[in-house]
């Protein structure tokens, strides 16, 4: 095992899991590994897809004891991050370009984060390909968690842009020099293989969906390919 393989956790998220059968495939992703669990809430107004609510959050929350997040791509998160928090969310990840208007970006993003804490969760932030890390720099003392988006947010089974990767080099460099211990997500086409190069960029969580939940591999099997891509 690589120092990689102990520092990078793999967080299956559920979109393309079988959701007749979502307990058993959430209980065979933990027998094989998983780290965490990373569920997409999508309104079809911040995205076009709808995918889940609550609801689900609670069924994964009673199938695993692991620890989940909620990825919220929608367009007032604020207004769901009680239920997600009451169905079992430990962390509310919200995206930058969905606090307020540009003008009122940050203080909006700031005021978000502390109304997760306030509901006893840690508060993530996401960002789009197409805005700068750097936006986030001011934020950082608010928050548990920066997700980097390696796709447009929305859709599964995209590949993944690995330049955006340089976002997440300038953000842990950035940590480093401000002595800042934060989780850094990668969300968005991690495979087998390209997870060491999310992992040797500084990510700490590779988000991973279609490569754990496929009509080709059991979720051990996948995950297995997974933590040997990094461990190698």
């Amino acid at each position: 095992m690589s120092d990689l393989d102990l520092l990078a956790q793999i967080a299956p998220s559920i979109l393309t899991a079988d959701f007749g059968n979502l307990a058993q495939q959430v209980r065979d992703a933990d027998a094989g590994g998983a780290g965490l669990w990373h569920l997409d809430v999508m309104d079809g107004h911040f995205v076009p897809p709808l995918s889940f609510g609550k609801e689900v959050i609670a069924a994964v929350r009673a199938a695993t004891p692991r620890f989940i997040e909620a990825h919220l791509m929608v367009e007032r998160p604020g207004e769901q991050f009680a239920d997600m928090a009451q169905a079992g969310a430990q962390r509310l990840v919200f995206h930058y370009e969905a606090a307020g208007t540009p003008a009122t970006r940050a203080e909006a993003a700031r005021a978000l984060a502390m109304q997760a804490h306030d509901l006893g969760c840690e508060a993530g932030i996401a960002i789009n390909p197409v805005t700068p890390v750097e936006a986030l720099y001011p934020l950082l003392d608010t928050l548990d968690e920066v997700l980097v988006m390696l796709i447009r947010p929305g859709w599964g089974g995209q590949q993944a842009n690995l330049d955006l990767l340089d976002k997440v080099r300038a953000l842990r460099a950035h940590l480093t020099a401000e002595g800042r211990a934060m989780a850094i997500n990668v969300d968005g086409g991690v495979k087998p293989a390209n997870a060491r190069a999310c992992a040797e960029a500084g990510a700490s969580i590779l988000v991973a969906g279609s490569a754990v939940f496929n009509a080709t591999q059991t979720p051990q099997q996948a995950l297995a390919e997974l933590h040997g891509a990094l461990a190698r």
